[in-house]
């Protein structure tokens, strides 16, 4: 632009010196420019490569042939390139030089831009999503979620999780298909651990957990192929979506005021806000596609996680970090655990059912288990641990009264662990913890304590 203002003052007769002074530019290059054609591109790159400007490239030579070789093969490796120009050629230049004029100069192939779309009850979309979160408390939490959605309709169902494992992709994903009102033929996902194990090709090593999930909900899960934008950011885009239009313009007051705007907020993009895609609102649409969902053959409530477990020696199962106690004649056997939304069912090769509940605690161990397993144990030495350990278990508070116990009545302290553990029994492990942990506050340690400690809360809760 500027060699065109120059062109266009000398046109209307202004004298070179204030030419050049206007433009910027030296007496010479205003002698220079009016000599040359007249400016007819705004394109200053294309005219700086026309006119050469700058130290001509040493690869710039090698042009011409590393366009045939690309012609003849368009997917000649660079390295090859460089070799056959320096040894056939007798290229003698730097090689990043190289590297960059044959980037350019490689066709590369452009595919057809396929809108991954869908027909009613065809494709449902579902991803994980997570988000910093800062509440007007001045409290940041990262807030994880699970988005779902169906492609042609757009209904969406957004669920907060704790984590990302299988457990909560699982409890999502149903809680998901139940609000959609049924099942679809096709599921799409990105490629989580929790769904796909490893992927080669056309070879895909599904999560053995989901893909009984998919088998028992009869519905065909699809992975996004890398690099498959049509795909992949549909999915991408869901999560996008519901962070820019909930959790980042949105304050919060805490945790729980999040849940509740989120429902309100699903609320109204489904059944008062028309879809942005369809110009419809979701909920009208749903109510054709529900049309082409297949009923969910178990309810999400219902639905159980099932591992395989082997009883330990100490008559327990393990899963997730956590421990269900077992009656001791199960010692050694195969078992499945049914890891429901609510409690735990273990299921032996025998037989034998055993029901647990689901707790934040580390060991779920129920008192026909512990009396079981004290008359199995023998001698009276492995009596005492074994209860001592029974009341270890129940928390840090237990952990720090047994400390206490321990050093303050080193002669006595067996009969304190045989009573507490009698206790344990007959009142539960969280009545008996508490009590635990007040002794600790109050210094008052010692089975008596305790004692006075549960009945005075027993008769309190009356």
């Amino acid at each position: 632009m500027t060699r065109h203002e120059i062109q266009i003052l000398r046109a209307v007769g202004m004298v070179q010196g204030a030419v050049a002074a206007k433009a910027g530019v030296s007496v010479r290059s205003v002698r220079r420019i009016e000599g040359e054609a007249a400016v007819s591109d705004s394109d200053t790159t294309a005219l700086v490569r026309a006119r050469g400007v700058g130290r001509p490239s040493i690869a710039a030579a090698s042009t011409a042939t590393i366009t045939r070789w690309l012609e003849e093969d368009r997917t000649l490796p660079s390295g090859e390139i460089v070799r056959r120009l320096q040894q056939e050629h007798g290229y003698c230049g730097g090689k990043s030089a190289l590297y960059e004029l044959i980037r350019r100069l490689r066709p590369v192939p452009v595919a057809p831009l396929v809108r991954f779309e869908g027909v009613p009850g065809e494709f449902s979309q579902h991803d994980f999503g997570v988000v910093s979160v800062r509440f007007t408390t001045g409290a940041v939490e990262r807030v994880r979620f699970f988005a779902s959605r169906l492609k042609w309709s757009r209904f969406a169902h957004v669920t907060v999780v704790p984590d990302e494992r299988e457990e909560a992709l699982v409890r999502g994903l149903l809680h998901a298909l139940e609000a959609f009102g049924g099942v679809p033929l096709v599921t799409v996902w990105d490629n989580p651990k929790t769904v796909v194990l490893a992927r080669k090709g056309e070879l895909i090593v599904w999560n053995p957990i989901f893909g009984q999930v998919a088998l028992d909900y009869r519905f065909a899960p699809e992975l996004c192929w890398p690099r498959a934008g049509q795909q992949k950011g549909a999915v991408e885009n869901l999560v996008g979506w519901v962070k820019k239009s909930f959790f980042t313009c949105r304050r919060f007051h805490d945790r729980a005021d999040l849940e509740q705007q989120l429902t309100d907020w699903l609320h109204t993009v489904n059944t008062a806000r028309p879809s942005r895609a369809t110009g419809i609102i979701p909920a009208v649409r749903l109510g054709e596609e529900r049309a082409r969902l297949r009923s969910l053959p178990i309810p999400a409530r219902a639905y159980a996680l099932k591992t395989a477990v082997v009883v330990t020696a100490r008559a327990r199962v393990s899963h997730a970090g956590r421990e269900y106690s077992m009656p001791p004649a199960t010692i050694g056997q195969a078992a499945t655990l049914h890891l429901y939304a609510e409690h735990v069912e273990i299921l032996t090769k025998t037989g034998e059912r055993v029901r647990h509940p689901r707790t934040a605690a580390r060991a779920s161990l129920l008192p026909e288990h512990r009396a079981a397993m004290l008359d199995t144990v023998r001698g009276g030495r492995a009596r005492l641990y074994f209860q001592r350990q029974s009341l270890w278990e129940l928390g840090p508070a237990a952990e720090a009264w047994l400390t206490e116990l321990v050093h303050r009545r080193p002669a006595q302290w067996r009969h304190d662990v045989e009573e507490c553990f009698t206790l344990l029994q007959d009142y539960g492990p969280v009545p008996v913890l508490r009590a635990l942990a007040w002794g600790v506050d109050h210094g008052a340690i010692g089975a008596e304590y305790v004692r006075t400690q549960l009945a005075r809360t027993m008769a309190a809760g009356a």
